[in-house]
């Protein structure tokens, strides 16, 4: 018996340091599926890379749309991006809203 518990904390310890090891991707995604949606004009490359599906090419296309076309105005309007179809656009949408960058916010 207390072989067999020695046996499965060496696994446990194990399996232990491979998630450790893993924790810096994982938390990268995390940030991504977390409760407040990403705002498509003010997010960074690291932010929409840890998006899921969106890799440094697509990341970059995205920033080169924003400069090149102004602020989504709409979230919808990243279907405007090459690489992004509907498909992918229906599983980021819920990780997603568009505000006004605070650069182009206007004060009364």
């Amino acid at each position: 018996m207390t072989r067999t518990l020695a046996v499965i904390a060496l696994v446990l310890a194990c399996a232990a340091g491979a998630s450790a090891q893993e924790a810096p991707r994982a938390a990268s995604k995390a940030t991504a599926s977390a409760s407040t949606p990403l705002n498509l004009n003010a997010a960074t490359r690291e932010q929409l890379e840890a998006l899921p599906g969106i890799g440094a090419r697509t990341a970059e296309r995205i920033l080169e749309y924003r400069q090149k076309n102004g602020s989504f105005r709409k979230v919808e309007d990243l279907m405007n991006v090459q690489g992004i179809g509907e498909k992918s656009f229906l599983k980021l949408r819920p990780l997603l809203t568009v505000s006004p960058a605070r650069a182009e916010r206007v004060t009364p």
